[in-house]
């Protein structure tokens, strides 16, 4: 076609007419010259560049091109969900017993028997220890007789005064007299009680501190002293401990204490899941007393629990780890903790839009716990980035992974 061929010859001439110039210009470049030139003014070349680069970086970071389109971010998102979520209190603490008594003489005498084993199982009103009681005896009888006789004659006096032959004066005085012996035989009959020791408590006997033969004495302090004739204790006989229901003590922060106070001013119970060594299921109970005061040195507050010790495993002294639910957070925004990002400024989340893009929104945590946060600042259904956040920015491009979409569909 002569269309075609004419075309074909003018763009062939206008190809030699640029390699023609080319050749030319190449000629007249002095390579010599120009290098002295750089050699002469390389200070000032460098300075130049150097303010080249410093300025197209400073425009590029104070004016980014968001026009510039990124390859799509692989990312893992979640919805902002709204549940019920209790807020839960860890501590550490001891187990602690509920009753624990001391048995103590209130006399000196003999131990004469010892009614119980080491480790026994006692209850309230059970026969512990029965003390040499012949003289207590004596004396009970003794006050027993006196007051019988002062009845008698307390009977013959109303007779007389029926007679007239004693005033009534005589008369009084001999029913003080009856009241009088009365009231020492009751006595002699509580210092013959003071022989025979009974549990005040139901629980388990310790260790026991006296043997059959044991002069005891009445005191405050434990100590035992043998010598070559005899051995005598004062203070604790044994000490009998109740163990079911037993008590959990432990400190909770001080800045923790609303949250369990305005639980138990709602009217609702605070409870407590106890882990001890060695067993495989928690153990529940109630909080009954939480301490008036705090404690300045470490800035804590002391609690007691109760719980069921059937199975008698919790002995007093162990060491035993404590979640206290304070209260539930009704309704609350829930996410995984992981999706928070925290920087200088704050915490944020990356939340996507409708067309995959991602915007940063700020928030405020109220509550984290095993792996979950309760959040403020995002509506309920919020879809956020919980996996690949490093790389976003900004009204970046997202795509889910194809293991989130199948767990998703699924």
């Amino acid at each position: 076609m002569p269309f075609i061929e004419k075309l074909k010859a003018r763009l062939l001439a206008w190809g030699r007419q640029a390699f023609t110039r080319g050749t030319q210009l190449i000629k007249r470049i002095d390579l010599v010259k120009i290098y002295a030139f750089c050699m002469l003014h390389k200070k000032k070349i460098i300075i130049g560049l150097v303010l080249l680069y410093g300025l197209n970086y400073s425009y590029n970071y104070f004016f980014p091109n968001t026009g510039k389109k990124m390859p799509p971010q692989m990312v893992t998102t979640t919805l902002v969900e709204k549940k019920d979520i209790p807020v839960i209190l860890e501590a550490t603490g001891n187990i602690v017993a509920k009753n624990i008594v001391d048995i103590r003489p209130q006399t000196t005498s003999v131990v004469s028997k010892i009614h119980i084993k080491e480790g026994q199982a006692v209850k309230a009103g059970d026969l512990l220890f029965t003390l040499d009681d012949r003289a207590s005896k004596a004396n009970f009888d003794k006050a027993r007789a006196l007051a019988d006789d002062a009845a008698r004659q307390y009977q013959r006096s109303l007779e007389l005064i029926d007679k007239k032959f004693i005033s009534q004066a005589a008369a009084d005085t001999s029913k003080a007299n009856m009241e009088s012996a009365r009231a020492s035989a009751k006595a002699a009959e509580v210092a013959l009680s003071f022989d025979h020791i009974r549990s005040p408590i139901n629980g388990r006997a310790g260790v026991i501190n006296v043997f059959v033969g044991s002069l005891v004495q009445a005191g405050t302090n434990v100590s035992t002293t043998s010598s070559a004739t005899s051995t005598t204790t004062t203070g604790a006989m044994a000490t009998i401990t109740q163990l079911d229901p037993i008590n959990v003590q432990f400190t909770i922060s001080e800045k923790e204490i609303p949250l369990i106070l305005g639980q138990r001013a709602e009217g609702d119970e605070l409870t407590v899941s106890v882990e001890v060594n060695g067993t495989d299921k928690a153990v529940e109970g109630k909080v009954y007393v939480v301490d008036n005061q705090v404690d300045p040195a470490i800035g804590a507050v002391r609690v007691k629990a109760e719980l069921s010790n059937q199975t008698g495993l919790m002995i007093p002294g162990q060491f035993v780890r404590i979640k206290l639910k304070a209260k539930t957070l009704k309704e609350a925004a829930v996410i995984p903790t992981q999706a928070v990002v925290t920087n200088t400024k704050g915490d944020f989340l990356y939340v996507v839009d409708e067309s995959n893009k991602v915007s940063l929104n700020p928030i405020k945590v109220v509550y984290q716990y095993q792996g979950q946060s309760v959040i403020t600042g995002v509506a309920e259904g919020a879809k956020i980035v919980v996996e690949g956040k490093q790389n976003l920015r900004p009204n970046g491009q997202i795509r889910e992974t194809k293991s989130a979409e199948k767990a998703k569909s699924q």
